[in-house]
């Protein structure tokens, strides 16, 4: 693979000058889950690399995708009248998707402990995070599936649903580009837990019992929904906004203007307007046909521009106006909309998410080489390299 250096020479001298502000004030993450880690560190061996243990964690909740799109690739295992996922499936799902937040919660122990902490090991770290998003949304939504006969999500739903959660990511770090400082957001730790204690619980008693409601018409899924719903809208935005305004009181913005404060949210719109208009206007309504597909790509082309976002707030440096992706984007998308390829829509969305998926993987693996050549080390080896 061809390498090549996206990280300007701006950028790396702002790396050379970073330093680690973090704020975590859930009292789930602050007494219960830090002590837990602080334990589970000390069992792992002082040679292994916290970028191993970052990237291992990711691989975990890959393995859950995959493990779910073999099972119930369409989303409509879960439906009435439907051949069901395997019980043994969601406990593996639960206990892997545990495994991967606990990895996720020791790897910055690791490097503390091991004194190999590097500006790459949490970009590496929150990079991955960005991706894991979409792979936590669309694996979850197999418990209760498309709506049918009165149960399950909408496709439609869940497409705006992943947005918020998108969207949810990207305030921390577009707080932290305007305050210098990352609130880690509340809502992580605790759907982290929740999600894996819904996967064993669904193995236990199965998935016909989210179909039953709570209270006359109000069903689990509604439950689902107005959760991550009111999550996102009366904690997650709140607290940003007030973050990133007694930044402003305090005269400790780290941007100029209203404009330049705001630049991050640029390509993440661009991008949500260009897949809904995909979504709204598909001749061939390719969201009810490749749900799964679609997601993917939406949730691999945030996790780029959201990396590009993360360079330039450890860096700090302007964020760049708009991602090149969405150029050709903006004309996969015309070209469907125009009808000229209506019966090619699915091979053109399976073409365009392969672009996307490698073009991410170019940059994640460019990056992590670039900056590995910087700070003179090894991605995933505590190992010095040569000087010779």
């Amino acid at each position: 693979m061809a390498f090549y250096e996206y990280v300007s020479e701006e950028q790396l001298t702002g790396f050379d000058m970073y330093k680690y502000s973090a704020v975590d004030s859930n009292p789930l993450s602050v007494y219960v889950m830090h002590p837990f880690w602080n334990s589970v560190v000390k069992f792992l061996p002082t040679w292994l690399a916290p970028n191993l243990i970052t990237f291992t964690g990711f691989i975990f909740l890959v393995l859950n995708f995959l493990m779910l799109t073999f099972f119930d690739y369409d989303f409509y295992a879960s439906a009435p009248d439907h051949v069901h996922v395997p019980s043994w499936v969601w406990i593996v799902a639960g206990l892997l998707n545990f495994i991967a937040y606990t990895l996720d919660g020791v790897d910055g122990k690791q490097a503390r402990r091991t004194n190999s902490s590097t500006p790459l090991g949490e970009l590496f770290d929150h990079g991955l995070d960005s991706w894991a998003c979409v792979f936590f949304v669309v694996t979850v939504y197999s418990i209760f599936g498309r709506v049918e006969a009165g149960a399950g999500v909408g496709v439609r739903t869940l497409y705006y649903i992943l947005w918020v959660v998108l969207f949810s990511f990207i305030l921390s770090h577009w707080e932290k580009y305007n305050t210098g400082v990352l609130f880690l957001p509340w809502g992580y730790d605790i759907s982290q837990v929740t999600m894996s204690l819904v996967y064993i619980v669904t193995a236990v008693v199965g998935v016909e019992t989210w179909y039953a409601p709570i209270f006359m018409s109000f069903h689990y899924r509604d439950l689902f929904t107005i959760m991550i719903l009111g999550c996102a809208f009366t904690v997650t935005l709140p607290m940003s906004l007030y973050n990133v305004f007694k930044a402003y009181r305090k005269n400790t913005l780290q941007c100029s203007s209203f404009y330049e404060s705001f630049l991050p949210f640029l390509s993440p719109v661009l991008l949500f307007i260009l897949s809904t208009l995909w979504v709204c206007l598909s001749p061939s309504d390719i969201i009810e046909k490749q749900p799964r597909v679609f997601y993917f790509m939406v949730g691999t082309a945030f996790a780029n521009i959201t990396c590009k976002l993360i360079v330039c707030q450890m860096s700090k440096t302007r964020c760049q106006p708009l991602s090149w992706l969405l150029l050709p984007m903006a004309l996969v998308v015309l070209v469907i909309l125009s009808g000229l390829a209506q019966h090619y829509e699915t091979l053109i969305l399976y073409v365009w998410t392969a672009a996307v998926a490698l073009a991410h993987i170019h940059y994640g693996v460019c990056v992590v080489h670039q900056l590995s050549g910087h700070f003179n080390i090894y991605a995933f080896s505590l190992k010095k390299p040569s000087t010779d």
